[in-house]
This record gives C-alpha cells, sequence and structure tokens, in this order.
C-alpha cells in the first residue's frame, strides 16, 4: 500500500485540477466528469493531465483502471476532517423552522424509482391552532445537472431560496441509460404538472413557479422555459391537461445546440461530444451529428416564442465542458424573439463553482422580479 504522505500528495493534486476546471460539486462527482465513455472505471488517459502521474497510487489492485470503490476509498483516506461538521446544501445554516419537508414523492404513481421529487414548503395551517399560517409561496424548482446520466436532487443548490419566502422543489428524472430523450424533459414537465396539481396541499402559489438547474439541468431549465406547453414534447401524464409552464428560468451553464458545441469549445474543450460515447450522444441515443432531427428536438431553441419566460443565464468563460458560446447563442436568440433575457459571464469560471457571494444575490433578485 503506498504511503499516507502519497495519498496527500495525490488529493493536493486532485484539488487542484477541481479547482483550475472550476467543477460544481452539486453536477456530478470528479469521478463522472472523468469517465466520459460512462464506463463506470477511470483509464490513466480519461484523467487531466496534472493528475495522471499518481495513477498507479489510486490504482491499488494495480488493473489498470480506477474503480469508484477505489476512488471513495481513496477520498475518505485523503480529506481532512473539518472537525466533524457537516454543511447541509444552505451552508451552516439550518432550515427555516417553520419548513416542512417531503421527500420521495413519486409525480407518476408506480412509475420508475427516479421519477420522484422532494418539496420544502410552508405549510398552510398552523398544526396546533389549525390557522392559516402563511400565504401561499412562489416556487423554485431545481434540476440537477450530472450529464443526463448521474447527479441527484439530494444536492439541492437552491435551499437558500427557502430564506428568501419560496417553497422549493427537487426533481430526479430517469437518465439516459433508462430513456433517450426526450424522456427526461418529459419527467420535468410531469412534475411541474404534479405541482401545479397539488398546490393546495403544499401551500404554493401556482401561477409563480420559476426553474433553475446546473449543466445538463440547465439544458432541462432552458428546455422547460421555451416549450412551455407545447405538444411535441408531451408525455400521456394523468395531468396532462395541467400546464407546465413556468413564469421565470436560471439557466446554469446548459447546453443548448448540441451540434456547435466542439466547434464552441475549440482548444479549450476536454471532450468530444460528437462521439457515439459522449454524453449527448447518449442522450439522444446515437452519435449527435448523424441524428440532427433528433437533437434539434432536444435544442431549447426550436421551441422560442414570444410568451417565454425571462431568462437569467450564468455561465464561466473558461468553461471546459460546455462553452460559454452556448449561452451566448442561446441569449442571442432569446433577445431576437424579444424574451428578457440576462447573460452573467463568470469571468475565469468553469463548469461551475460559482462564488456564492456573487450569484446568489443575483439569482434572488432575478426571482425576486418575476416571481413576487
Amino acid at each position: 500500500m503506498p504511503h499516507p504522505q502519497n495519498y496527500f500528495l495525490v488529493m493536493a493534486a486532485l484539488i487542484s485540477s477541481a479547482l483550475s476546471a472550476q467543477s460544481d460539486p452539486n453536477t456530478t462527482t470528479l469521478f463522472d466528469r472523468w469517465d466520459i465513455n460512462g464506463d463506470g472505471k477511470l483509464s490513466s488517459s480519461e484523467l487531466p493531465a496534472r493528475v495522471r502521474g499518481n495513477f498507479k497510487r489510486v490504482d491499488t489492485d494495480g488493473n489498470g483502471f480506477i474503480s469508484r470503490q477505489e476512488d471513495a476509498a481513496f477520498r475518505r483516506r485523503g480529506q481532512p476532517n473539518a472537525g466533524g461538521k457537516k454543511k447541509n446544501d444552505l451552508g451552516d445554516t439550518a432550515l427555516p423552522p417553520q419548513v416542512k419537508v417531503v421527500r420521495n414523492v413519486a409525480y407518476i404513481p408506480g412509475g420508475h424509482a427516479r421519477q420522484k421529487l422532494d418539496l420544502y414548503f410552508f405549510p398552510p395551517k398552523d398544526p396546533e391552532s389549525g390557522k392559516t399560517a402563511e400565504k401561499p409561496k412562489p416556487l423554485i424548482i431545481w434540476i440537477h445537472g450530472g450529464a443526463w446520466r448521474a447527479g441527484s436532487k439530494d444536492r439541492c443548490r437552491a435551499l437558500f431560496m427557502l430564506n428568501e419566502g419560496y417553497a422549493v422543489a427537487s426533481l430526479n428524472y430517469r437518465y439516459s441509460q433508462h430513456a433517450v430523450f426526450p424522456a427526461q424533459i418529459q419527467d420535468c414537465k410531469t412534475a411541474i404538472r404534479w405541482l401545479r396539481t397539488h398546490h393546495q396541499n403544499y401551500n404554493l402559489d401556482p401561477d409563480h413557479f420559476g426553474v433553475w438547474g446546473s449543466s445538463a439541468g440547465g439544458h432541462l431549465s432552458a428546455l422547460v422555459g421555451t416549450s412551455g406547453d407545447s405538444t411535441r414534447l408531451t408525455a400521456k401524464p394523468t395531468t396532462e391537461s395541467v400546464s407546465s409552464r413556468v413564469q421565470a428560468v436560471c439557466d446554469w451553464f446548459g447546453p443548448i445546440d448540441m451540434l456547435q458545441m466542439n466547434s464552441h469549445s475549440g482548444k479549450l474543450g476536454r471532450m468530444d461530444h460528437d462521439s457515439k460515447s459522449s454524453p449527448e450522444s447518449q442522450l439522444i441515443g446515437g452519435p449527435i451529428q448523424e441524428n440532427v432531427a433528433k437533437v434539434a428536438r432536444a435544442n431549447p431553441i426550436t421551441y422560442l416564442s414570444p410568451a417565454d419566460p425571462p431568462f437569467l443565464i450564468m455561465h464561466g468563460d473558461a468553461d471546459r465542458l460546455v462553452s460559454v458560446r452556448q449561452s451566448m447563442l442561446f441569449h442571442q436568440e432569446l433577445k431576437k424573439k424579444n424574451i428578457q433575457s440576462e447573460l452573467v459571464i463568470i469571468k475565469g469560471g468553469g463548469h461551475g463553482g460559482f462564488d456564492p457571494a456573487r450569484t446568489r444575490p443575483q439569482i434572488i433578485q432575478f426571482f425576486n422580479r418575476h416571481l413576487k
């Protein structure tokens, strides 16, 4: 077994790489980001150059691959103990005392295991007096990232909005290995219909729903915003007659035009998006350049109309996975349709990892302006 000091050196290199790429831990894990071909193990060639030299130190069984178990064991040994404190998604801030939480609610009864949501809400009645405690709250719906094949509702970035007087829902949806597009957007729209249908049970304001997501979740959030009640992306849920439209969208570095992702990334990019094993190709069900019509169906620009809600788009200009040019293109097309759009480019920002002190006030201001 390598000397413990070697693990410290490897960890330092991994942290350095993570900071360099500005990876967003709430979008997916570093393991998932580096596992480009999605086979559940890491080869040396898949690792960033700066950590490749430490490959053998992590590959403890010497089989030429790093497994998830080896990765997890290494991280447990290498990560410092932060005094036993465990931060939640609000940082060190607890949930507001009046907030209630329901988890793993099936928005399609009897559906897939991934078709569930968590809901953080302010009860309509005081449990002791039975009197009305809070007026209906606007809702922020979080859609997680993870290349459409990983990630979880359990890591909800929007929980700080509870302290601003919003209810929050966090969705899971089927991964691309479960079903190809449009399954993912159909799940999101069905969840929104479920939330609107049951708004009275959870004290939600059905006329003021906002959606926010990062990376793959940013793409799905953008698609929710532009497709509105389009029947082209509608499944056949029991609540089909209920609107899936939202009133505001925050898109964090979501892919938009997948056919241009390679050309937009240029030398900065570290993934071949046109590959048959890329997340985009796996989402569509085949190499994207060979399935142009299917890719167009997944492009939020396809569904643009002047009735679409306002957008806040945030993207790092050093993003190596999804080029900032994707968001620039989307912002330009939104403006052409006279749709309110604000593009915030984070200087030096990568694929997430943005400074909350900078982004949170802008997000709060945006949603307050359009949902309150």
